[in-house]
């Protein structure tokens, strides 16, 4: 099979982040058949989640390495845990498509992408595994480190893209990657919660919470959208599939509000 990168420049990068890490997962690797594609030439400043959401693990794997395809991941997640590293970490994969978060566009520059094999909502959306979590979890751990990533730029695809993805979707365990030390979580009891859901706000208090929205880093407008409250909606579902995945509704009440001040206390 030809081989298809070019080393990349490490004269770019410190010797701290070149170095080879002591393996605590066994992650294949695999040569891809696909265009040549561009070297990093920003920071790697953001891991993000996906879901494969495709019938069959092999259609997913075989989607990720066709040219025809035009889409990647530097790494796959089967579903019995196995790791496959698809792209070098210090290459463009095309995995976020048009995307925002903050002041960056385009987040395929400056991320590295995680797939998780998942049929997602369109195919039967399942529960991840527990070996799927385990190496994700130690995998996220490695790369945390190894490009100093905060906490609060580990993402998940409809985070960045709120107008046309739902990945990784409700399902996936933040909770148990924030207990684990990865990623931001409001740690909330869920009996408080419960007693402020469906409680109305304010007009007053749903502008602070679009405001909170977009300082969290959360996309302002739509590039798919005119309609912005068909955009708005979007974007709510966005935050509580992440946040709040007991209720996704688009709607916000009083516990939205509660969380979304709980996670601008935290400290990034």
């Amino acid at each position: 099979m030809t081989k298809l990168y070019r080393q990349p420049r490490h004269r770019l990068f410190p010797k701290r982040i070149r170095r080879i890490d002591r393996p605590l997962i066994k992650i294949q690797y695999i040569n891809i058949r696909s265009k040549p594609i561009a070297i990093h030439v920003y920071k790697v400043r953001f891991l993000i989640f996906h879901y494969t959401g495709m019938k069959s693990e092999n259609s997913s794997i075989k989607r990720l390495t066709q040219i025809q395809s035009e889409v990647g991941t530097h790494y796959y997640i089967k579903k019995n845990g196995e790791i496959i590293k698809m792209v070098p970490e210090l290459y463009t994969a095309w995995h976020a498509g048009i995307s925002q978060w903050g002041k960056y566009k385009s987040i395929n520059k400056y991320s590295i992408g995680i797939e998780i094999s998942n049929p997602g909502h369109q195919f039967g959306y399942v529960n991840f595994s527990k070996k799927q979590i385990n190496n994700l979890i130690k995998l996220t751990k490695i790369l945390i480190k190894k490009y100093k990533i905060k906490k609060n730029c580990l993402l998940g695809h409809s985070d960045i893209a709120p107008d046309r993805k739902l990945d990784p979707g409700e399902k996936f365990p933040w909770k148990i990657l924030f207990n684990n030390k990865i990623g931001i979580w409001h740690n909330l009891s869920n009996k408080k919660l419960n007693s402020l859901r469906h409680k109305i706000v304010s007009v007053k208090e749903i502008n602070l919470f679009m405001t909170s929205l977009r300082k969290l880093g959360y996309p302002a407008k739509s590039n798919i959208f005119k309609n912005k409250l068909k955009f708005r909606k979007l974007l709510i579902k966005a935050f509580q599939r992440r946040f709040r995945p007991e209720l996704i509704n688009g709607k916000i009440d009083q516990e939205c509000l509660l969380i979304i001040n709980k996670l601008k206390s935290i400290k990034v």
